[in-house]
């Protein structure tokens, strides 16, 4: 990371009177609070939510000098007058207040943008791989920490995948490298992000929910590329004509990874063998996941990694001793020979998709939650073959039996233990339970881990 001009933060938010507003009390507006604070910024932090996803963080944000803490709502006459706006991950773009601020000519930048120039300021020797995309963001993020691990490099995960860059700012700790996991909300205002290396692992329709169309939302991952450089490597899916479109003409060398193509990094299927550099990396079943999605996944990150110069035998080691992390097509249990399949994480179609491609064996597919605008009749082809029933559930149950009613055996559940009753019920020996739900979970729950750790809950109590 290289020092960005101006410091920590812009000087223009340290001027006696200057307040800046923090817009969302999760994890990222509360890191974000405590870091400015700690520079002597002055900070005015709201959440529309009566309770915020951080919670008794954000309560205890009101004893912390130099902020004032809102909670139940945006108060627009002093987000107008701030002398710039920070942004939480979870904030759609286009929401209203943000609006406000954007009309009144206020600098908005996201939790990202805020948390990767305090770390060029105060790390500057710490460099970092971005994973942006579709779906199998947290997934390779959480690989490329890894590996790198594994290698014996000081690494961890920061961004999306949990842990806010402004906490990493604010801890005593030092990393050579950092795996980012980005948004494509968040790189919407981050004019100052700028890896090192990037990954972008594909591309489709999403949260057409909080955007206007799919392009406008592709537009956001494009500025994965916005601050590139001759130095720069972007890893790309091959595969993904969508993907191979946006990175054209980003400066930098482009490698990519590939599920049948010879390439930078590829997976030899008549052979079931995932190479790298011309070399072979590990056999399939030597790779702890399901789904060749996932083994995509493993390609992206082995070849991010084989780019910071961590040997194929070191890499082919860490792939072997990574397991699923929670609630992306996570086995749970198996109980009277029914596997029970968390993939909380698939919060859209295309999510699902690779979820139901993944499944060798009959299953039960739970499928519902707060609808993201895309129709489910894409989804009838692949349930065919081995879906023994799909239970539609939430918000989103009556558009799901609409689109799929007639193609594939459906019934409507009503609360999320009838849900898993009715699936209990369905499922033989042999089958699997499947939670793919292709929505997001706010109707019933506060997020979808949340919801994989109710599934598991039931799960292991049976």
């Amino acid at each position: 990371m290289e020092r960005k001009e101006g410091g920590l933060v812009p000087n223009t938010w340290r001027r006696a009177g200057s307040v800046v507003a923090i817009i969302g009390l999760g994890k990222s507006g509360v890191a974000a609070a405590r870091l400015l604070a700690r520079e002597g910024v002055r900070v005015y932090a709201s959440d529309a939510s009566d309770h915020p996803y951080a919670g008794a963080a954000a309560e205890a944000l009101k004893s912390v000098p130099w902020v004032d803490v809102e909670i139940g709502r945006h108060d627009l006459a002093k987000i107008r007058h701030a002398a710039g706006v920070v942004v939480s991950p979870g904030v759609p773009p286009d929401a209203p207040v943000l609006t406000a601020a954007r009309h009144a000519g206020v600098e908005i930048v996201s939790e990202l943008d805020l948390g990767f120039r305090a770390l060029a300021a105060l790390q500057p020797g710490t460099r970092s791989i971005a994973i942006t995309g579709t779906n199998g963001k947290t997934t390779t993020t959480a690989l490329v920490a890894h590996l790198l691990s594994a290698a014996g490099l000081r690494s961890t995960t920061a961004g999306n995948i949990g842990r806010p860059v402004t906490d990493l700012a604010l801890a005593n700790e030092r990393y050579q490298w950092l795996s980012l996991e980005v948004s494509s909300f968040q790189l919407h205002d981050s004019p100052n992000f700028a890896p090192e290396i990037g990954i972008l692992t594909n591309l489709a329709p999403d949260h057409l929910d909080r955007y206007p169309s799919a392009e406008a939302y592709y537009g956001d991952k494009r500025l994965l590329f916005r601050n590139a450089s001759g130095d720069d490597i972007w890893v790309l899916n091959g595969d993904d004509t969508l993907v191979l479109e946006l990175a054209r003409g980003a400066a930098g060398r482009h490698v990519c990874f590939s599920l049948g193509k010879p390439m930078e990094a590829w997976y030899e299927a008549s052979a079931r063998v995932l190479r790298l550099g011309g070399e072979a990396l590990l056999q399939r079943d030597e790779l702890h996941l399901l789904g060749d999605h996932n083994v995509a996944n493993a390609l992206a990150a082995a070849l991010a990694v084989h780019e910071v110069g961590v040997p194929t035998a070191l890499i082919a080691g860490g792939l072997r001793s990574f397991r699923a992390l929670p609630h992306r097509l996570e086995p749970v249990r198996e109980v009277r020979g029914v596997l029970w399949i968390n993939d909380s994480k698939a919060t859209n179609i295309a999510a699902t998709t690779v979820a139901v491609i993944a499944m060798q064996r009959p299953y039960v597919l739970l499928l519902g939650g707060r609808h993201k605008g895309e129709p489910y009749t894409s989804l009838a082809p692949l349930l065919a073959e081995r879906c023994r029933l799909v239970i539609a559930y939430g918000e989103a149950g009556p558009l799901v039996e609409q689109d799929l009613k007639g193609t594939v055996p459906l019934e409507r559940g009503t609360t999320f233990e009838d849900v898993m009753a009715r699936a209990a019920r369905a499922a033989q020996p042999g089958d699997a339970v499947l939670l793919s739900p292709a929505c997001s979970s706010y109707d019933m729950f506060k997020n979808y881990e949340e919801r994989g750790a109710t599934f598991r809950r039931i799960v292991e109590a049976r």
